[in-house]
Parts: C-alpha cells; sequence; structure tokens
C-alpha cells in the first residue's frame, strides 16, 4: 500500500510531497550537470515576494536550500511580486528570467534577466531594465519560460490569458525578429491562462499551460502537441489537476527528464486541503509518463512523490 503521509513516504525511500518545506510556488525544474535544481516563487503576498530561493538535490530525495539567489536590491526596477523563474546554462554562464512589480499597462516592470557563474548564484541584473516591458497582444509580461529549439532561442510568455513567443538574441540582451518582420507572436491554444512550458520529443513539440484561476481548487495543468514551435496548438486534454483526497490547485509546472533512465517528472506546486490563504501553495514532484501514440497520460498527484533516482546513473 502507497504511503499515505510524509513521514510514511520518507520511510518508503521517496521524495514525498511536498519536496521541501515553505510556501512556494511556480517551479522551474532543471538539471544542471549532476543535480536537479528546482526554482521556485515565493509564494506570499506581493509587497512580501522581494526574493527567490533556490533548491538542489542528488537524487530527488535530499534538498538543499539555497537561499535569497536574487531579489531586489540587486535588481534596481524591481520593487515587488518577484515571480515564476526560468532557468538555462549557455556558454558556461547560467541564467535566470523573472517577472517583476506584477505589471499593468504604463507601469515599470515584466521580464528581466538575471546572469550567475553558479546555479545557487548570486545572479546579477543583467540589463539594469526590463527585457519586456510593454503589454503586447494582451499578454501581460509574466511567467516566461525560454525553450531552445537547435540553435535558437525562444521564449514563451504570458499571463492574462495570452500567450506570446518571442526570439532571444545570443547574449539575452534583447530580442531578435522573425522572418516575417514581427517580434511578438500571439500562439494562445483554447482554455490557456498563464505559465507555458515547451519540451520536445520524438520530433514533437509538447506544449503546455495552466487554467483556472490560480487561487482555486481548478487550477489545472493542459497541453497540446504540435510539429513546430509556433503551433498550430490545438488542445488535447488536462493532465495535471487536483485529487480531492490529497490536494487542490495542482498547476503552474515544469517537467525534468532524466536521460540516461529515460523518465519524465512533472515538477508543480498544489494547495493541502482545508487551506483558505490563497498563498499556501507548496511544490511537489510526481511521474509524468506517455501512452504508446505519444500522448501524455494524466499525472497522479500523490504524497509519496518519487522514488531517489540519482543522476549520471
Amino acid at each position: 500500500m502507497a504511503p499515505k503521509t510524509i513521514e510514511e513516504a520518507a520511510e518508503a525511500a521517496t521524495a514525498g510531497n511536498p519536496v521541501f518545506e515553505g510556501w512556494y510556488a511556480d517551479p522551474e525544474g532543471i538539471i544542471y550537470d549532476d543535480k536537479y535544481w528546482i526554482y521556485p516563487t515565493y509564494s506570499a503576498p506581493f509587497d512580501e515576494q522581494v526574493f527567490m530561493d533556490a533548491f538542489s538535490s542528488p537524487d530527488l530525495l535530499h534538498w538543499t536550500k539555497h537561499e535569497r539567489i536574487i531579489d531586489t536590491a540587486e535588481v534596481k526596477w524591481a520593487k515587488r511580486a518577484m515571480w515564476a523563474p526560468g532557468v538555462l546554462q549557455k556558454d558556461g554562464k547560467y541564467y535566470l528570467f523573472f517577472a517583476a512589480n506584477d505589471v499593468h499597462e504604463g507601469e515599470i516592470g515584466g521580464i528581466g534577466v538575471a546572469v550567475a557563474d553558479k546555479p545557487e548564484g548570486p545572479f546579477k541584473d543583467l540589463l539594469g531594465k526590463p527585457l519586456i516591458n510593454d503589454i503586447v497582444n494582451g499578454a501581460q509580461p509574466i511567467d516566461q519560460f525560454v525553450f531552445k529549439d537547435n540553435d535558437t532561442y525562444y521564449m514563451y510568455y504570458g499571463g492574462w490569458g495570452h500567450c506570446n513567443i518571442v526570439k532571444l538574441n545570443d547574449d539575452f540582451t534583447g530580442l531578435v525578429p522573425f522572418e516575417d518582420g514581427s517580434t511578438y507572436k500571439e500562439v494562445t491554444p483554447e482554455g490557456y491562462v498563464e505559465g507555458p512550458f515547451m519540451f520536445k520529443r520524438d520530433g514533437k513539440y509538447y506544449f503546455m499551460w495552466s487554467e483556472g484561476g490560480w487561487t482555486g481548487p481548478d487550477y489545472r495543468v493542459a497541453y497540446a502537441i504540435a510539429d513546430s514551435p509556433f503551433g498550430p496548438f490545438k488542445r488535447l486534454n488536462v493532465i495535471l489537476q487536483q485529487d480531492p483526497q490529497i490536494a487542490t490547485g495542482a498547476g503552474h509546472h515544469s517537467v525534468m527528464y532524466h536521460p540516461e533512465k529515460d523518465l519524465w517528472y512533472m515538477v508543480y506546486h498544489r494547495r493541502p486541503l482545508t487551506e483558505t490563504d490563497g498563498n499556501h501553495r507548496v511544490t511537489c514532484i510526481d511521474k509524468m509518463e506517455f501512452d504508446e501514440n505519444g500522448y501524455i497520460k494524466p499525472v497522479q498527484i500523490t504524497f509519496e512523490g518519487v522514488e531517489a533516482q540519482p543522476l549520471g546513473k
């Protein structure tokens, strides 16, 4: 029988959910060398979201907290609402994209980028201003995800029910127009609210996003499969959602892939049962699997989480 509590899960040599203590949301999971890393939003009232922490693990079981890898003291234009980091490694540097200020028309804020020599930072503001400040195609500049396709870096982003794709230049200091001269292309699928994520498998582009309201029980993840990073993205199914026996509001996720074992993991946040504070969100990991046709099976959220899985083995 599967363990029912975090304590029982620990005895069963699984990570247990949540995977680490604290109120954290919008987790971006990535593998750097021989460690798993998670970069989440600090889940608190907007005015208290003035820093970000990170977490690392050699095996998905034991997690180390890296405090305050970036904060508003370093990012002079950011005052509050630092959200949803997106991370990657390039040319020996580590880049952290983030949103700040819950920006609206006419305000300073939006998507910024920071750089560090190590995955745990400290990260330094790269531009001294937002990379994207303006509201384009109705998309609030938040929830950015950077996707490398061959040698091109695309960024998907957007809240308020709209999603754009842009192309980044080589040093992430600006945007590059597409061949048709446009800089922003809207790729919003049916049901999209926020939290885009993209990965490629067997030549197909899997585009994922969150639906519903982030404070509600019905927050969830849906997806599409396309032949191009530009779509069109036809909504296929919900693959992550609440379980009334376990937790509600399961959404705003990312995906990690263990190449040696061909294992896929969904990293996401959810709200504990009976919780009424909208900011009480915790970070969890569960297995993600595909059927014989390449479709993603619905992810079962659990208390036990995933088994220990060291990298490089």
